[in-house]
């Protein structure tokens, strides 16, 4: 393989930054370098500006106030601030969170700390498509919930949860509903008031903005939604977020969010046909191939494949130099362990092992998409020439009949 060929197709992991945000960012490096809470010379009223246009924009794509924009440094911020800040602000209330065991790390980790800090937290298994029951959550809900958390589209299947109904039965209890909205906001239309989202966190960089700045919508009536804050300092971001806002970076969020505006259909439509013709002609060429997830509710960019008896971390290493994919989430990738939202759809420790993600993007061409299907057909067969468990499947032994030998 050619070393000069690189593609990359790990867009739920980052995006590259799109030219037209980075000109967008610029000016605010060196032109414009004011601190937009500098109330008192020209320079921080342009930064101040500069950011007041960046939240108009981030709200127009997803049909919300301005002011219900907060921004932080990333999604992962924004889901601590929205999960620890609203237990703490309604403690009275209760102590109860409801999410799902396939949520990101950063939401299960602060619901983690939650427990420790004397919350109770109920996480929901999904079914083998990767969606809620809706029973088993209405059934969770207690008069000391406080909060549903559940994440928009799944990063690692792009498997999207039925966002109105989740919303419905919130609204019914009196229940605020939280979600990571990462993998889908300037991907598919999200407005989070009409399923009745009253917390949303999202990110520059998974939508071809810069890394280091996020958002967390924080819903201002009907219920006027109040969040304790995590960080102490100026008071900034309404009191809920403090810290010297990144500027060039905000703008930058900006600018792809109204990119994002404009183009997104266009380019979940051409994505969708390459992720179909990806998935089409790897199934075509190679036995025992299977889709992970729902494939009616998903994102049009993302598909999860298992390659049975093949082991992902070895099949990535015979293309690694030239493809850019996943064998699971970006925050995970250092476990060796198989992927947990995997083993949450059922399926056993060979398939989740046998897993690759591959998520298209912006920048992704149909050359690019020939050139994966060619080196995976060759990575698979290579790697099941080699594999004596292949032979004993082509032979017809039933391997889960196997006794195998510790020794």
């Amino acid at each position: 393989m050619s070393k000069e060929k690189l593609v990359y197709l790990d867009n739920n992991a980052t995006t590259p930054t799109d030219p037209r945000v980075v000109d967008a960012m610029l000016p605010y490096f060196y032109e414009i370098p004011g601190n937009a809470a500098s109330r008192n010379h020209p320079f921080g009223w342009k930064a101040e500006e500069a950011v007041d246009y960046a939240r108009e924009q981030i709200a127009s794509l997803i049909n919300v106030e301005p002011k219900e924009v907060i921004f932080t440094s990333g999604a992962t911020e924004a889901d601590n601030l929205a999960i620890k800040g609203v237990f703490e602000m309604y403690a009275q209330k209760g102590n109860h969170i409801i999410t799902l065991t396939t949520e990101h790390k950063a939401v299960l980790d602060a619901c983690k700390k939650v427990e420790k800090m004397g919350g109770q937290v109920t996480y929901l298994e999904v079914n083998d498509k990767g969606l809620i029951n809706l029973a088993d959550l209405e059934a969770a809900i207690t008069d000391k919930t406080i909060m549903v958390s559940v994440m928009w589209a799944n990063n690692e299947t792009g498997v999207i949860q039925p966002m109105k109904e989740i919303g419905a039965i919130c609204a019914k209890h009196g229940v605020l509903f939280m979600s990571d909205a990462t993998q889908v906001v300037g991907k598919i239309d999200v407005d989070p008031r009409e399923v009745g989202v009253h917390l949303m966190a999202f990110t520059g960089h998974k939508m071809y903005g810069p890394k280091g700045v996020g958002a967390l919508f924080v819903n201002r009536k009907n219920p006027r939604v109040k969040v304790t804050a995590q960080m102490d300092g100026g008071g900034h971001e309404r009191g809920m977020r403090s810290g010297t806002l990144n500027v060039p970076g905000i703008v930058g969020f900006g600018k792809a969010a109204e990119i994002a505006k404009a183009e997104m259909h266009k380019d979940a439509e051409r994505l969708s046909g390459l992720r179909d013709k990806l998935e089409t002609a790897l199934m075509n060429n190679l036995e025992e191939v299977y889709i992970n997830g729902s494939k009616e509710n998903r994102m049009p960019h993302v598909t999860n494949l298992s390659f049975k008896h093949v082991e992902g971390e070895g099949l990535m290493m015979t293309f690694n130099q030239n493809i850019a994919v996943s064998s699971g989430s970006a925050c995970t990738s250092a476990s060796l362990e198989p992927s947990y939202v995997l083993i949450a759809y059922g399926l056993g420790d060979d398939l989740a092992h046998s897993s690759i993600r591959f998520s298209l993007g912006r920048f992704t061409t149909e050359e690019e998409i020939d050139f994966t299907i060619d080196a995976l057909t060759k990575g698979v067969s290579h790697m099941r020439d080699l594999s004596p468990i292949w032979e004993m499947y082509k032979e017809g032994v039933d391997l889960d009949a196997v006794v195998w030998s510790a020794h």
